[in-house]
């Protein structure tokens, strides 16, 4: 049984690996180019944007691992299946259920993993990012360029024609709310960090509010401040509890138990979708694989939408009868 074991995870790991390589590449350059995209709010260094990225790798991992071990796991029994290994197993008196057995602990140990990373890692990873990006903020560092449309200081739509350090010159903003327009303009304006917020200080500039009706108002110094949200501090395992008990995460906290679980549930259907007989049958594991795991996704996201926390409970159930019923149907009736 320790040879089956260890045959079998020798075979499941050459299937993983390629997949979980591929989506954790594919994944990571969607990644790389939200943070390249930050740089049109903030400016960072080429050591500053991969050290961004590398707060983004616990999510990476989370997408990535169960995607590519469900995928693989059905994969790597057709392809037993195919080459009759599976069919001589079973004449020594090894029902595909004793096979099984063998998918238990690896499919412990990652519904194990994936629910550290996502209740942990993923909210102390998250809380990083965010006092890194309002570090950045806090330094006044924008990259706010002369000439340039589009940029945006806090709600306010900013143009600028010519800058200076912090110093800029003939500034106009503009901020549209319900029935109101407001447009401001001003000869110089200097951005100043004042910790928990920033202050763009105004100098002999007008400011024009359109309503129902027209108000003008000519000013010498105008202050707007921008207040900066902060995240709440993740540094504890008490902290951790309250962000998902206080936080109102519950669709994220479903998401991520329903990803988590995916492993350790699907046990059967590793053996269900991707054992047959090459002689008698054809092997449609990879499309059985895809169409399962879909259907899993498009469930999962529908349920964490209804925030419904007994949900916990009947989907994985209704994952593991839906599992037996194709065993009973596909697999004990022949093996």
């Amino acid at each position: 049984m320790n040879h089956l074991h260890k045959y079998l995870l020798n075979n499941l790991s050459s299937t993983f690996f390629p997949i979980f390589f591929t989506l954790f590449a594919v994944t990571s350059i969607i990644y790389l180019v939200k943070i390249a995209s930050l740089t049109s709010i903030i400016t960072m260094s080429g050591f500053e944007m991969m050290y961004l990225y590398s707060l983004n790798i616990p999510v990476i991992l989370f997408y990535s691992l169960p995607v590519s071990f469900f995928v693989s796991a059905i994969i790597n029994v057709a392809k037993i299946s195919s080459e009759y290994e599976l069919i001589v197993i079973n004449s020594f008196g090894l029902s595909p259920l004793k096979v099984m057995k063998n998918f238990i602990p690896i499919s412990l140990l990652m519904s194990i993993a994936l629910l550290l990373i996502s209740f942990v890692l993923i909210p102390k990873a998250n809380y990083s990012k965010d006092i890194f990006i309002n570090k950045k903020k806090q330094e006044a560092r924008f990259n706010i360029k002369p000439s340039e449309y589009g940029q945006k200081f806090g709600p306010w739509y900013i143009y600028v024609s010519d800058k200076k350090k912090n110093t800029y010159f003939n500034i106009i903003l503009y901020q549209n709310e319900q029935n109101k327009n407001t447009f401001i303009s001003a000869k110089k304006a200097t951005l100043t960090n004042n910790g928990n917020s920033l202050s763009l200080e105004l100098f002999n500039g007008t400011s024009s509010i359109i309503s129902d009706e027209l108000k003008l108002v000519k000013f010498k110094k105008m202050i707007i401040n921008n207040h900066l949200k902060q995240p709440k501090q993740i540094s504890s395992l008490k902290d951790i509890i309250n962000y998902w008990i206080k936080g109102n995460n519950d669709d994220d906290l479903l998401k991520n138990y329903f990803i988590s679980t995916l492993p350790i549930i699907s046990i059967l259907l590793y053996i269900s979708l991707g054992y047959f007989n090459p002689r008698y049958q054809k092997n449609h594991s990879t499309a059985y694989a895809m169409l399962f795991l879909i259907s899993y996704i498009v469930v999962m996201q529908k349920l964490s939408k209804t925030e419904d926390l007994y949900s916990m409970i009947y989907l994985p159930l209704t994952w593991i009868i839906i599992s037996i019923g194709i065993y009973i149907l596909r697999i004990k009736k022949y093996f």
